[in-house]
């Protein structure tokens, strides 16, 4: 590889090569090499690829920052005059997809997963988005009760599908405006996030999202995604049932999961109570919720493990065969211990329930059940 040209290519704030290439990995994926930055460096994003025999560059997906309060987090963030697109943030798996040789689905971390790009195949027009835009890349979720990955239920959606939220040029991570990829998405009968509006960066705007959250929050969802107009400029914000959700997932697998993970779910939680609940019985409530979504979940893995019962997070996948073959081949690669707990044929689909295996909760539970001690 000539390391000196992808430098150039990549636009690093290095100069030195050799300095920015010993944070690649390089992996090898259906007979083709891939060198994949494991952590974001010089100025690169987590994930960024390069794929020689395609002579290809796929640039990471940006680290979208998180504002703790609308206002005035809202208005500080964007520029005065700038518009500022309110989209549906959905609890899924981010991938990138881009034609390197073939459409690949490209993980956060940079790694191809082989299911979710075969559904890729079947579920979007990738050939004919290709043909006519090679040098982008689509930015999408998977969605739905039945992924590898995640597991949530949205109305319009039986088993799993994609939402793209934002197309951006392969090799420079450009995004397009939010306009025109709204526009170009909708061309290829692709699937997008909810779009609340696009609103100035006031006191307007920070309404306008206000009503949004509680929106998404009734319903259970995760939350909302602001950009500018132009799409260069992204910052997130979630909701209270979303904070807790996580929380109780978080404590379902109470010793899979670092302090820091707990901890930031709390202190979200935390300033969206003081910029919103405005009396002593809502934040109570709150409370009491946040209180549950602890407890509850711990309790239940604690009793799972006395009774003998896997522990970890239960999926259901359905596909081509092949594709779940290829899945678990990824999965086992990753280390995973898998849990098979049904595996059936459905209109000629494969569908396969399993457990990705928390192992450490599931043994540090185990010891103290046995009557294991504990330095705190």
């Amino acid at each position: 590889m000539d390391r000196d040209a992808y430098l150039e290519r990549l636009d690093a704030t290095t100069g030195d090569a050799d300095d920015l290439f010993e944070h690649f990995e390089r992996r090898s994926v259906a007979g083709r090499t891939h060198h994949v930055l494991t952590a974001a460096r010089h100025g690169l994003e987590r994930g960024t690829v390069i794929v020689e025999e395609a002579d290809a560059v796929v640039r990471g997906y940006p680290s979208v920052p998180r504002i703790l309060v609308l206002d005035p987090g809202v208005p500080s963030f964007f520029e005065e005059d700038e518009r500022v697109a309110i989209e549906e943030k959905l609890d899924g798996f981010n991938v990138r997809i881009a034609d390197v040789g073939e459409p690949l689905a490209f993980t956060r971390s940079g790694y191809v997963c082989p299911y979710t790009t075969a559904r890729a195949h079947e579920l979007l027009a990738l050939e004919e988005f290709f043909a006519d835009y090679p040098e982008k890349t689509i930015c999408a979720e998977l969605i739905g009760p039945e992924t590898p990955y995640t597991t949530h239920d949205y109305a319009d959606v039986d088993t799993h599908d994609f939402r793209v939220f934002d197309v951006r040029d392969r090799e420079s991570g450009e995004a397009l405006p939010v306009t025109d990829r709204r526009e170009l998405c909708a061309a290829y009968d692709f699937g997008q996030p909810r779009l609340f509006g696009l609103v100035e960066p006031s006191v307007d705007a920070v309404v306008a999202i206000r009503n949004a959250i509680e929106e998404l929050n009734a319903a259970g969802r995760e939350g909302v995604v602001l950009k500018s107009a132009d799409g260069t400029a992204l910052v997130k914000y979630t909701t209270e049932s979303q904070h807790h959700d996580e929380l109780a997932y978080a404590f379902s697998l109470p010793f899979d999961h670092g302090r820091d993970f707990v901890f930031s779910r709390i202190v979200r939680d935390a300033f969206q109570a003081a910029e919103f609940d405005e009396d002593d019985d809502r934040l109570r409530e709150r409370a009491g919720d946040l209180g549950e979504s602890i407890l509850r979940p711990m309790v239940a893995t604690i009793r799972d493990v006395a009774d003998g019962e896997p522990v970890g997070e239960r999926h259901t996948v359905r596909g081509d065969p092949d594709a779940i073959d290829a899945l678990f081949d990824h999965l086992h690669g990753q280390s995973m211990t898998i849990d098979l707990e049904d595996d059936r044929r459905e209109d000629g689909k494969r569908v396969v329930t399993f457990v990705k295996v928390a192992e450490s909760s599931r043994d540090r539970i185990r010891y103290y059940l046995d009557g294991g001690t504990r330095d705190e």
